[in-house]
This record gives structure tokens, C-alpha cells and sequence, in this order.
């Protein structure tokens, strides 16, 4: 079967098998290796993407059901060479240590961001809490996600000027 679907902002139209998963369509076809496979079952959290703004696991969605519609990578949160705010915030708080869940947990965590940009430590584990890390203790991830809020509340400039007089 053929799909099209805009994937980061791009058409993209292929001839695939009605089975295939969308986490497999995006790595192996599109060979955007951003987004981890990790259980095929829903309960890692590390093939997370956006399908029309709304995180979705990608280990269970097939590609034919983004048919039509937007599909969102960890590959598109930078822009122009510039690190998105939740990936600076993965950096500066330490919210990351192997990597292979930090993908799912940053379109989770932007996704929090757009709804709610100031959370509570509480949010932030109630919105990653379909996320597993087996690495951090989940503490420098929350932080993260809060300083990323904080960043994108003081804008570019304030931003900048944080960064530099670090």
C-alpha cells in the first residue's frame, strides 16, 4: 500500500507493507534513527513521536494509520544548527546518560511544555510516567524539562544571556 504523510515538515510518500509498524517506517525507511524501538509493547516509552502534535508510541501505531497526517522526530527539535530548549535543558541539568530513552522523553516533555510551560515536579512525572529510564533516576530529567520551561518563558534573549554568563 502507499502512504504520504508530512514528516518534519516534509512529504514523504512510500510503498509499504500494511503491517508495518511506524517506528520501523521512520527508522528503516526513512532512516531517521532518532526514535529507539525498545519493547513492542507499549511500555518503554522510546519510540515516541508526534503524530498531529499529540505524543504517540510508535511501537504499536502501524505507518498506515499516519496516512495523511504529520508525523514529529527527535530530529526536528533542533532548528538552523540551534538546540531546541528541551534538548538545551537535556544538556545543562544532566537529563541524560546511555541516551536510548532520551529521544521519547524530550518530545514528551515538548509536548508538556506546549500545554502547561511552567509544570510541577508533579506534572513532569505524571506526563513522562509512559517513559522508562533505566539510567537516571528520573530526577535530572524532571529538571530538565522545568529549565526548558523557564527558557522558553524568558525568550531568546534572556536565554542567551543566561547561557553566556555561566
Amino acid at each position: 500500500m502507499q502512504v504520504t504523510m508530512t514528516v518534519n515538515g516534509n512529504t514523504v510518500t512510500e510503498e509499504i507493507e500494511p503491517r508495518l509498524l511506524l517506528v520501523h517506517f521512520v527508522r528503516d525507511v526513512l532512516g531517521l534513527t532518532g526514535t529507539h524501538w525498545g519493547c513492542d509493547t507499549s511500555n518503554c516509552g522510546a519510540c515516541v513521536l508526534w503524530l498531529d502534535d499529540v505524543p504517540v508510541k510508535s511501537c504499536t501505531t502501524l505507518a498506515a494509520m499516519a496516512d495523511g497526517r504529520s508525523v514529529r522526530t527527535v530530529e526536528d527539535l533542533a532548528q538552523g544548527g540551534t538546540l531546541d530548549p528541551v534538548q538545551e535543558g537535556f544538556m545543562q541539568e544532566h537529563g541524560l546518560q546511555c541516551g536510548f530513552c532520551t529521544p521519547g522523553m524530550m518530545l514528551t516533555g515538548t509536548a508538556l511544555l506546549a500545554e502547561n510551560p511552567s509544570p510541577s515536579e508533579d506534572e513532569v512525572r505524571w506526563a513522562i510516567s509512559g517513559n522508562i529510564c533505566r539510567c537516571t533516576g528520573y530526577m535530572n530529567i524532571v529538571k530538565a524539562i522545568q529549565a526548558a520551561g523557564r527558557d522558553m518563558a524568558a525568550g531568546p534573549a534572556e536565554t542567551a544571556d543566561a547561557t553566556v554568563a555561566s
